[in-house]
């Protein structure tokens, strides 16, 4: 994971929802905190996407949501 925040990473991160399970269609910062750490407990798919999962978890486990949610709001779609 990147220690300087990448500003067209969190847009992305942002506007992006899950692909697939129980929370397909949800954007990744609106998933259940459990969830993200189940995730964190199993291991993260690797890619895109688990980096991006990793990145909630760090938010989440933080308190820094609303920063992504602002991000959303302010934003467009990359």
């Amino acid at each position: 994971m990147q220690l300087q925040p990448d500003k067209t990473f969190l847009i992305k991160l942002a506007h992006t929802k899950m692909p697939f399970g129980k929370y397909e269609g949800r954007y990744l910062i609106d998933l259940p905190e459990y969830y993200v750490v189940w995730y964190h407990n199993k291991g993260f798919p690797k890619g895109k996407l688990g980096e991006m999962l990793e990145t909630v978890y760090m938010l989440k486990l933080n308190g820094l949501e609303e920063l992504v949610r602002n991000i959303q709001r302010n934003f467009d779609k990359l």
